[in-house]
């Protein structure tokens, strides 16, 4: 039997699911991070990427005919030739790129999906000044990084990664204005990018003789962690969206038309002969952790009457900035007044996400994007049918959660559809 395995790293761990030709589950695993200052992390990241492989039983790793691994978007890092990161990894929600603001402007077009302080450019910039880096580099995306640890192959990413880095899906291509922006004393190796679900080598030796893979194991470019829950739900139809319900909260509608608006945070991403439209925001589950614990959110939730507004209007954030649908990396949080009652205080902000993620879908469809039809919900929050019913309320689409929600079985099939294509390039 051929299994495909999907790995999938996300904000606050690693997930894998291993998938059949039918697309039947036969295992998942789980590796929660543990605490690290930002310098340790690619070591915490290795770490876990070994721990979901080794939770997966012989019998069944014997049989992996294909992996393909997600990661969270623009979480970027500099490594030197033979892949060892040389500084601090940035993550995904980090707006230092705020600094390069004018540099950022002054090379990119217009309204482009970079024009973002956590866009991956913008950190590729902060880089290059406020970093005396002088020694040949490799700019790479986390998931990037992680793959070329199962294949050894340096320097290759997926155009759903290198989508924020500037790389043009049209084209295929990185623009001119990008290369002869980022030219200088410091320019890091940009990866050589492909499409996701694209051979691009057999596991490692040691690695498949240490975990049991077969030989002719290989692993296929990737994707990112929303993109592979939107792959997960099995949506095909233009008009259908995920709701990623996560740490953060990030949306994708598919869409005949393509839409990018840098003032929104929207961007689209390329998907076959369609496009997901959407964008993230910083505001979904880790704000509600800040302040509850599972058992006492699933304890409130049960006493809120999901058709009953509430009063307090929150923008929920842990702290400044925003991406989607205000992408401004000065925005306040917002979370007073906060009344004595921990229900009411709970209504509030699972009502004020709600109204956010309602504002997102309104934007891309204002701008273009095929119009809502219904609406599958990923993550965490998809467990929560009061929060549901409140969303469905603000959408006025159907809300429904699909029958897979794991970003990791997301990755899983794009393994399989890459193994299952003529296409076979090494590089």
């Amino acid at each position: 039997m051929n299994l495909y395995l999907g790995i999938d790293f996300g904000t606050t761990g690693a997930r894998s699911t291993i998938i059949d030709s039918q697309g039947t589950i036969h295992c998942e695993t789980e590796y929660t991070f543990a605490d690290a200052q930002h310098l340790e992390l690619p070591s915490v990241w290795q770490n876990a990427l070994s721990a979901v492989i080794e939770q997966i039983p012989p019998t069944i790793r014997n049989q992996v005919k294909a992996i393909a691994l997600d990661g969270t978007s623009s979480t970027v890092m500099l490594c030197d030739t033979d892949g060892i990161p040389v500084c601090e990894p940035i993550l995904y929600n980090d707006a230092r790129g705020a600094a390069v603001t004018e540099r950022l402007r002054a090379i990119a077009p217009p309204n482009h999906t970079v024009l973002s302080a956590t866009s991956s450019l913008a950190k590729l910039l902060w880089w290059q000044n406020f970093r005396g880096f002088t020694s040949p580099l490799y700019f790479l995306h986390q998931a990037d990084w992680l793959a070329f640890l199962l294949h050894g192959k340096l320097g290759i990413s997926d155009y759903h990664n290198a989508l924020k880095l500037g790389f043009d899906v049209d084209t295929l291509c990185y623009p001119d204005w990008l290369i002869q922006g980022i030219a200088g004393a410091v320019t890091p190796n940009l990866p050589h990018v492909v499409a996701p679900g694209t051979p691009v080598g057999e596991i490692k030796v040691a690695l498949g003789d240490r975990f049991g893979f077969p030989p002719d194991c290989t692993v296929y470019a990737g994707t990112t962690d929303s993109i592979a829950a939107f792959l997960a739900s099995g949506v095909n139809s233009p008009g259908e969206a995920v709701t990623s319900l996560g740490s953060t909260l990030a949306v994708k509608l598919l869409s005949y038309t393509r839409v990018d608006d840098a003032k929104y945070g929207i961007y689209s991403h390329k998907l076959g002969d369609l496009w997901l439209v959407g964008g993230a925001s910083n505001t979904g589950g880790a704000v509600l952790r800040h302040f509850f614990t599972d058992a006492e959110l699933d304890n409130y939730s049960t006493q809120i009457d999901p058709e009953q507004g509430s009063l307090l209007d929150y923008y929920p954030l842990l702290k400044k900035g925003d991406r989607f649908p205000i992408n401004d990396p000065n925005l306040s949080p917002r979370l007073e007044p906060r009344p004595a009652d921990s229900v009411e205080f709970l209504h509030g902000l699972l009502e004020s996400i709600a109204r956010i993620e309602a504002r997102g879908y309104q934007l891309l469809q204002e701008l273009g994007a095929t119009p809502l039809t219904k609406v599958y919900t990923a993550g965490g929050g998809a467990k929560n049918m009061v929060w549901s019913a409140i969303r469905k309320r603000y959408l006025k689409v159907p809300v429904v959660t699909p029958v897979n929600t794991a970003a990791a079985y997301g990755s899983a099939l794009l393994a399989k559809q890459g193994s299952e294509s003529i296409l076979d390039i090494r590089f």
